[in-house]
């Protein structure tokens, strides 16, 4: 067998982690809605309130009367609402990693884990799916199982950037005012741009980032670099990228060793096989090794799918 299933005690406490990690993330995007504050701002004769950012910058909603003072009111209290929930959760989450730990319930690796929390936490998720091998860590999660560690191995993840989504993906990352490669930096540090390959990111530990895009259609940019920052990562077109970018989607939560959890974005299962196979059978300068690696895995995957254990 390519794959068993997870222990009962394992399993269930997937599930329960699961849930504590999903409400929590939902919190935590609701309290940034009510990050900074509201105070009343009096200008000679006039006062008026004021919405302040943790930017510390401020907008002026609009002079003082019953409207805005229910509008304070309202705001504070659900500010105070939402920053319990999100705190008691926080505690929850706290408690159900050390059970993940515990109970070996994940095992992607950490720097993976922190990468994609990164990516989310920065508002950046919707641009970046996992293709290739670590997208097994998301299907055998759902599907319950454990796949055999020869399948899995490798010292590198891909990260397929949605060329048709480029001026959002401006936007956003310039509201952050850093770097793709500074995002990286905040799940390790010691993320430098891999001398002689500018679309990858290599760690002190020697595991590597890869971003990849589809060939360039229409208006896309090429070549593009993330950011203006002169260091920089420029994603590369790989062989039927605009396959993988067009398939649709597949997210889960996934865990560490250490217990952690983030999510996911990948392809679905069944566009997964059909590009493995392709892969496989048809992908030009691909060495026999890695070509019989993606066979297998593309087995493994319709094995699941035909168990039912996965959905297309």
């Amino acid at each position: 067998m390519d794959y068993l299933p997870l222990p009962d005690n394992a399993a269930r406490q997937l599930i329960d982690s699961i849930t504590v990690f999903e409400e929590f993330m939902r919190v935590q995007s609701e309290a940034r809605r009510y990050s900074g504050g509201m105070y009343w701002k009096k200008q000679g004769a006039y006062e008026y309130l004021v919405r302040t950012q943790t930017d510390n910058r401020q907008r002026r909603i609009g002079p003082r009367s019953a409207e805005t003072e229910r509008l304070i009111e309202d705001f504070g209290n659900r500010k105070k609402a939402v920053e319990a929930r999100l705190k008691s959760l926080r505690d929850a989450l706290k408690d159900a990693e050390r059970l993940n730990k515990a109970l070996k319930v994940g095992r992607v690796p950490s720097t993976v884990l922190a990468v994609l929390a990164a990516i989310e936490d920065s508002g950046l998720g919707e641009h970046f799916v996992v293709v290739g091998t670590h997208a097994l860590y998301a299907y055998e999660t759902a599907a319950g199982v454990r796949i055999v560690q020869g399948a899995l191995a490798t010292q590198d993840v891909d990260l397929l950037w949605d060329a048709r989504r480029r001026v959002r993906f401006v936007t956003d990352l310039g509201r952050l005012e850093v770097s793709m490669l500074a995002v990286l930096q905040r799940a390790d540090p010691t993320f430098v741009r891999k001398e002689g390959q500018a679309e990858t990111a290599i760690n002190a530990k020697g595991f590597e980032i890869d971003f990849l895009r589809r060939q360039p259609e229409g208006d896309d940019p090429h070549p593009f670099r993330f950011s203006d920052d002169e260091n920089d990562l420029w994603p590369v077109q790989a062989q039927r990228a605009s396959v993988l970018t067009s398939a649709p989607r597949f997210d889960h939560v996934v865990v560490s060793a250490t217990g952690r959890m983030a999510r996911m974005r990948t392809i679905a299962p069944k566009p997964f096989v059909e590009f493995k196979r392709w892969m496989a059978a048809k992908a030009t300068n691909r060495p026999d090794p890695k070509r019989r690696r993606d066979l297998r895995q593309a087995e493994i995957v319709q094995a699941l799918l035909d168990e039912g254990l996965l959905l297309a």
